[in-house]
């Protein structure tokens, strides 16, 4: 199928690795040039080589923290300048620490507002104005299957995951009339270094991580864990000229772990 994405240009956050690294690796396989970002610059420059190398396409690494304004602003800025525009934004960033209300400081709830939150509204109020102009874009957050089923000791992504979500069907409307999609992704149990955390962390509660992950895979129908590439796919499909009129959606990749009708 071809999705016309040859030649856009696409921003992806938080892409050195995991579900990051493999969305923009999917939207390189499809012709798109690339703007990596994330906070390790070593492994980010790594990663910009593999895609290039893997898919041809011209792939930019800019290192910069998306809970930072001014790292925000000069990410967008650098894509700008290197590559005009920007067609296709994905927000996306680092999973926050577990924990439940009560063990959860003021501190964190702070910082996970901005990691959460905040960079994804300055992320996408920074490259707006010219999708809205060329009149063309597609938004996609990469939320979490939080959103629409509560996970036990994730107070923090439950509930700015959620918010999130508020914003981006907010936004939808407001955007449709200009030819901009805003849509959200939902991953489920999937095999990135976020699970190995949370294993991590549910381990030092009581039980083992083998537990963990056997407790995993009773629960979601399909019997096992997610792989990056499969909520890739849906991530290229949305960002596609076939998908323009799919927006304000929030689209899970679980395996049918949410059990709710919508």
């Amino acid at each position: 199928m071809e999705l016309g994405l040859r030649d856009k240009v696409a921003l992806v956050a938080a892409s050195s690795r995991g579900l990051g690294y493999a969305i923009a690796h999917e939207l390189a396989t499809e012709g798109a040039a690339i703007v990596l970002c994330a906070r390790g610059e070593e492994r980010l420059k790594q990663a910009a080589r593999e895609i290039a190398e893997a898919t041809g396409a011209r792939v930019v690494p800019v290192a910069g923290d998306v809970a930072k304004l001014d790292d925000v602003a000069t990410i967008a800025r650098r894509a700008l300048d290197e590559l005009g525009r920007v067609d296709v934004l994905v927000t996306n960033s680092g999973g926050p620490p577990a924990g439940t209300f009560e063990s959860t400081s003021p501190e964190a709830w702070k910082a996970a507002v901005d990691v959460l939150l905040t960079s994804a509204v300055e992320l996408i109020r920074a490259v707006l104005p010219g999708m809205k102009e060329r009149r063309f874009g597609r938004i996609l957050n990469v939320t979490s299957i939080t959103v629409k089923q509560p996970v036990e000791n994730l107070i923090l992504s439950n509930a700015l995951r959620a918010a999130v979500t508020g914003m981006a069907r907010t936004l939808a409307s407001e955007t449709a009339p200009f030819g901009i999609t805003v849509n959200n992704l939902l991953p489920g149990y999937t095999r990135t270094e976020r699970l190995t955390e949370l294993a991590d962390a549910t381990a030092a509660r009581g039980g083992t991580v083998k537990e963990f992950y056997a407790r995993l895979e009773t629960e979601i129908p399909a019997r096992r864990l997610g792989e990056p590439r499969e909520l890739a796919a849906l991530a290229a499909f949305l960002a596609s000229e076939r998908a323009a009129y799919i927006t304000g959606q929030s689209i899970a990749v679980d395996g049918g772990w949410i059990r709710g009708l919508f």
